[in-house]
């Protein structure tokens, strides 16, 4: 039990990167989601506003649950977030969400 996480920090990292819009996927369509395609929600070129391909801290600053994960999710900490960084960060948060997932036994 001493090797667990705290409940608390999972899901509050959990629920920061579900909170997230599909960035991920918008920033995989490139020119779609430069055209603003019609999903409704922000798309990664809405939010990168100076269409430099990555989103800067201040950016990332007109979407909440973005900005809170900001510092995790820019791993080489250049105050970027690039869309493979933010792939590899809630790609880590998934796995994490489903190894602290309490196993169902039959």
């Amino acid at each position: 039990m001493k090797n667990r996480k705290p409940l608390v920090i999972v899901s509050t990292v959990l629920a920061a990167a579900l909170a997230l819009p599909a960035f991920a996927q918008s920033a995989q369509s490139g020119a779609a989601a430069q055209q603003g395609g019609g999903g409704g929600g922000q798309t990664w070129a809405s939010v990168d506003t100076d269409s430099d391909g990555s989103i800067s801290k201040q950016e990332a600053q007109v979407n909440a649950g973005l900005s809170q994960i900001f510092d995790a999710a820019d791993g080489n900490a250049d105050g970027k977030l690039t869309p493979d960084e933010y792939k590899a960060f809630v790609a880590k948060q998934q796995d994490g969400a489903n190894s602290a997932a309490p196993q169902q036994q039959n």
